[in-house]
């Protein structure tokens, strides 16, 4: 079964998503389960609309729905005041963690000759198939995984089988996966549907369906309206890899913009309520590396900036080592135990570096020092200076003036996009 809905001029409002919904869980057979877990993301996903999926979700199923529990990841928990945001009509008590290093089970695993091929000889290791715990328990007989398709640096599109391998993953699962991505390349990755790690992904849901329940993909995408709105572009669910591929096409046009000539200066703003960290804020990097010229320079206002991880131990780890290019981070991790240790840092390292091509400079809040910044190989910046220069609020997209005839690309969310060339998506 494929329930799909696009509306590119005015989006998909409540309720056709209502309509959207009924016919999802009518086709999906969840109305005859007993014990449903839905698999939303968390707060770094608002804007996916997942949040109203899952209240909608709630409110039609009732007493059916046992549990919610985000794929955070390598994510913080979410906070309260986040839950309440993102899901103000699901009960807190439905709401459970994931944690990535504790909750979870091993259900098989891809063989190293197999992951071998799949990364070109890029490496060499088993993977290992892990989901958290409560999904292979038994007390759950079916499953809404609820996503957001966009342009990933890991899987090359987000969602569809990464939210249980990475959403609900394992440490060592997580690391693997990622590493895959980094050593193969962010640049033949990003913005595709069918990549090494999908192909994880795909094979590890293979021989994961023998012991999960059955799931339904509720998958939606997201674009940017002309006035800087928000706006449901795309509603796909099946219990099928098809959602999967019609979301991706969709957001290959929604959320790729191909630009004519590189970006000499890109300015991007994070959101404080959602950027966090570098682990998070990075997605600047990612989305905009392909679109960068040569010698250029990217300049990041993050007034919300307090970490480098997520997960204290990461944290630890990009401290130590800092962003630096593949070829570098490759061979710390041949002779570094900590980094090979910890490979989906390392990842983060190689996929947080311009690979010496632009320059980087962070304007961090008063929860970062510049000291901090410049140790871990980006420049600094004063953000009030910057902020008084740029003035990111209420900004639209696209290329802006400074003072000074300073000509400048502005990206108000990266989260939303991807940002090339005609000649980098096709690999020249």
């Amino acid at each position: 079964m494929l329930i799909s809905a696009k509306n590119m001029l005015e989006g998909i409002d409540d309720r056709e998503l209502s309509d959207l919904i009924d016919r999802t869980i009518a086709s999906s057979g969840a109305d005859r389960a007993a014990r449903i877990l839905i698999l939303p993301p968390d707060i770094t996903r608002y804007h996916s609309r997942a949040g109203r999926i899952t209240d909608l979700l709630v409110e039609k199923l009732g007493k059916k729905v046992a549990a919610i529990m985000p794929a955070l990841g390598t994510h913080a928990p979410m906070t309260q005041e986040e839950i309440a945001k993102m899901y103000p009509k699901s009960p807190t008590a439905l709401f459970r963690v994931h944690d990535w290093r504790k909750d979870v089970v091993e259900l098989g695993h891809i063989s190293e000759s197999r992951v071998e091929e799949i990364s070109g000889g890029r490496v060499r290791y088993e993977y290992p198939v892990q989901a958290n715990k409560l999904l292979a328990s038994g007390e759950i007989d079916f499953i809404f995984s609820v996503g957001q398709v966009v342009p990933h640096e890991v899987a090359g599109m987000a969602n569809h089988a990464k939210n249980i391998f990475v959403g609900t993953g394992g440490k060592e699962a997580i690391d693997r996966s990622h590493y895959v991505g980094a050593v193969c390349g962010l640049e033949g990755i990003m913005g595709r549907a069918n990549t090494p790690v999908r192909a994880l992904f795909d094979e590890g849901l293979e021989i994961a369906k023998a012991t999960l329940p059955p799931i339904a993909w509720i998958l939606t995408v997201v674009g940017t309206a002309s006035d800087g709105s928000l706006a449901m572009r795309g509603f796909f669910s099946s219990r099928d890899r098809t959602s999967f591929e019609e979301a991706a096409a969709l957001a290959a046009k929604v959320n790729i913009q191909l630009l004519p000539a590189p970006i000499k200066k890109a300015v991007v703003w994070l959101d404080p309520e959602e950027y966090r960290s570098t682990w998070l804020g990075n997605k600047s990097i990612y989305r905009t590396r392909m679109a960068m010229a040569d010698g250029g320079e990217l300049l990041i206002l993050a007034p919300g900036l307090r970490a480098f991880g997520e997960d204290p131990k990461i944290d630890a780890v990009i401290r130590r080592y800092g962003y630096r290019p593949s070829a570098e981070i490759q061979k710390l991790v041949a002779r570094e135990p900590e980094l090979a240790d910890n490979l989906s840092a390392a990842a983060h390292l190689i996929h947080g570096s311009s690979e010496g091509r632009f320059t980087i400079s962070y304007a961090p809040g008063p929860g970062v020092s510049p000291r901090e910044i410049e140790s871990v190989g980006y420049r600094w910046a004063d953000l009030d200076i910057a902020l008084r220069r740029y003035k990111p609020q209420g900004r639209l997209a696209g290329y802006h003036q400074a003072p000074g005839d300073e000509e400048f690309f502005f990206v108000p969310n990266p989260a939303l996009g991807l940002w090339s060339t005609e000649a980098r998506m096709r690999g020249a």
